[in-house]
């Protein structure tokens, strides 16, 4: 069965770090661009970490994140990681991970905002909250 599951998610005092994965199962991560995602309460979903197959591209980081937010590829372990720090109130989200298996680069571009159709593949989310 082709799926993509969160992992990691939970409740986190500001300042501190948290860091998510997301496991796929079904086809090879490394071979596909893949994007995080957060949609935070009342909010639109947006893209925060958007990574490309080959790891010699540059990470695309929203600037709500950059320099707080990275992401990482276990191919081992057919999975990646978005490692949080200095996490903010306004971090909290229920977050997600996306790919899509037809289009190269749709998940990419589409988590970069560019509107373009939706990724086939995500996750179910998993809920980050940053509270005292």
């Amino acid at each position: 069965q082709v799926q993509l599951v969160e992992s990691g998610g939970g409740l986190v005092q500001p300042g501190g770090s948290l860091t998510l994965s997301c496991a796929a199962s079904g086809f090879a991560l490394d071979n596909y661009d893949i994007g995080w995602f957060r949609q935070a309460p009342g909010k639109e979903r947006e893209g925060i970490l958007c990574l490309k197959s080959n790891d010699d591209d540059v990470p695309y980081y929203k600037d709500s994140v950059k320099g707080r937010f990275t992401a990482s590829r276990d191919n081992a372990k057919n999975t990646v990681s978005l490692q949080m720090s200095d996490l903010k109130p306004e971090d909290t989200a229920v977050y997600y991970c996306a790919t899509d298996l037809e289009a190269a680069h749709l998940a990419f571009y589409y988590c970069k905002g560019y509107g373009l159709k939706s990724p086939d593949i995500w996750g179910k989310g998993v809920l980050v909250t940053v509270s005292a």
